[in-house]
C-alpha cells in the first residue's frame, strides 16, 4: 500500500484554495497528467454552510455558499474528486485530475515536488505575511496596576 507523506485530505484541502491560474503554472514544470473519463460534472451548486455560537455552542445555519465540484477516472482506473468554493469548473477538474495522480506511487513524486509543496509554502509565506501586517497593528494597553 502506498503511503504518501501528503495525507490525501491534505492535498485536497491544499488543491482546493489554489486558482486555476496558479496550478496551470506548475502544472507546466510536471509530466502530463494521464488521460481520463469524466464521471460527474464539473458542477455547479449550493452548500448550507453551519456554525457554532461562540465556536462551541448551538449549531446554526449561517448561510449558503456556492461549491463546484468534480469526479473523474484516469486511465489507470484512479478515481479522483474535485470540490472548491466558487464556479470555476476547470479549477476542480484540474483538482480531480491530480487527486487521481496523486495516488500513484509512481506518479506521486513528481506532482508532490512541483505542486504541492510550491503551494504549500506559498500558503505558509501568505500566512506569516498576514501575521506580520496583524501584529504592526497589535496595541498594548497598560494599567497603572500593571506599571507596579
Amino acid at each position: 500500500m502506498f503511503d504518501p507523506p501528503f495525507a490525501r485530505q491534505d492535498w485536497l484541502s491544499l488543491l482546493s484554495r489554489s486558482d486555476t491560474r496558479s496550478l496551470d503554472r506548475l502544472l507546466s514544470q510536471t509530466p502530463p497528467l494521464p488521460g481520463f473519463s469524466r464521471l460527474r460534472g464539473p458542477e455547479i451548486g449550493m452548500s448550507m454552510v453551519r456554525a457554532r455560537a461562540g465556536g462551541g455552542g448551538e449549531a446554526f445555519n449561517l448561510g449558503e455558499m456556492t461549491l463546484a465540484r468534480c469526479s473523474i477516472r484516469d486511465e489507470a482506473g484512479r478515481i479522483g474528486h474535485g470540490y472548491a468554493a466558487g464556479r470555476d469548473g476547470a479549477l476542480v477538474e484540474l483538482i480531480a485530475r491530480l487527486d487521481a495522480a496523486l495516488q500513484d506511487a509512481a506518479l506521486y513524486p513528481a506532482y508532490e515536488r512541483e505542486v504541492l509543496l510550491p503551494l504549500a509554502q506559498a500558503e505558509r509565506d501568505r500566512r506569516a505575511q498576514n501575521a506580520a501586517k496583524a501584529a504592526a497593528s497589535d496595541v498594548q494597553f497598560f494599567t497603572l496596576a500593571a506599571m507596579r
